[in-house]
């Protein structure tokens, strides 16, 4: 009998179906942290919705028991998959002082978990690459069978810190994957704006690496191509530059306008293609997700959902004079 896509990709039934879950779970979570801050009671969300399949794709493809990622502000797929939970994600959402990231110091989206070796993001964007190139600079030293991911939009591989982190890490040939978002917009510039070549991953020629562009909507297509970029990386063949496509389905963040720089058609085509509808319509075919598997993931979703909200919601704010800590010697 012939194998299927994913079989053939060596991923089990079950593994498909915690790669929906995970996809599925990232956006309940980014859905319910929209309508939180619509009430009032959130401040900000940027929103990872359009993008759940490269996120989870290439985080299956990798070994998260040992591998590092530095994620970018929009990864809630990625930091889910790599184990931080809803009800994390949630104190960090009510900035709350259980909150795994900052305790409450930081804005939503500034990731950073140290028991599941997801590095700490910041605001400036692209300053996650160097940091994902030295911690894969110190894997090749201490030659250790790891590898890093970092992950960043299309936008961001305009900035000094992507030319100077690949340079090194082609240079050196480190085991490090650069995986682009490629969302179609830097915030309201549109992807023509930004970049003179046809794909961020032509790119990859000038620092000595293979680069490759696949559908970022598809995430057995990421998981092919960070799969394959981890066994060149762990074999000391290098680097790899990613470029993912898909598209954001929301505004770029929940303080911004998008109606000012694009059309709402657009959005709505770009919603057919929406990774959460194939996948399901893929497992579907396969006989994988039945109308009941599926009805008891949503009830399963919703349920972790509503107690991580009701928990972060109900948990303390950090004590004032814990905003002196980590600045000032104690």
């Amino acid at each position: 009998m012939a194998k299927n896509r994913h079989e053939s990709l060596g991923l089990t039934n079950d593994q498909v179906i915690d790669m929906y879950k995970t996809m599925l779970l990232a956006r309940k979570i980014d859905e319910r942290m929209w309508l939180l801050n619509r009430a009032g009671k959130i401040p900000f969300v940027i929103s990872c919705q359009g993008q759940e399949a490269a996120q989870v794709g290439a985080s299956f493809a990798l070994n998260r028991e040992m591998d590092y990622v530095a994620p970018y502000y929009r990864d809630m797929g990625v930091v889910l998959a790599f184990g931080m939970t809803a009800k994390e994600l949630m104190l960090s959402a009510f900035a709350k002082a259980e909150d795994p990231n900052s305790g409450g110091r930081q804005m939503p989206g500034h990731f950073g978990q140290k028991k599941n070796r997801i590095l700490s993001g910041s605001s400036p964007v692209t300053t996650q690459l160097p940091h994902a190139v030295g911690i894969a600079l110190a894997a090749k030293m201490e030659e250790k069978d790891i590898i890093s991911l970092v992950t960043l939009g299309e936008g961001s591989s305009n900035q000094g810190d992507f030319h100077e982190g690949l340079n090194f890490a082609g240079v050196h040939k480190l085991p490090v994957i650069t995986m682009v978002e490629n969302n179609k917009y830097a915030i309201s510039v549109p992807m023509e704006r930004q970049i003179a070549s046809e794909n961020v991953s032509d790119r990859a020629q000038g620092y000595g690496m293979p680069g490759l562009t696949v559908d970022g909507n598809d995430p057995l297509a990421v998981y092919e191509a960070v799969h394959e970029a981890r066994e060149r990386a762990t074999k000391g063949e290098g680097p790899t530059l990613i470029e993912a496509v898909s598209y954001r389905l929301t505004a770029h963040s929940s303080d911004d306008d998008d109606s000012q720089y694009r059309e709402s058609e657009e959005v709505e085509e770009a919603k057919k293609k929406d990774s959460l509808i194939t996948f399901a319509a893929y497992l579907k075919e396969e006989g994988i997700l039945t109308e009941e598997l599926e009805k008891e993931i949503n009830e399963e979703l919703v349920e972790i959902v509503n107690e991580a909200t009701d928990y972060a919601e109900d948990a303390a704010y950090a004590e004032a004079e814990s905003a002196l800590k980590y600045v000032y010697e104690e």
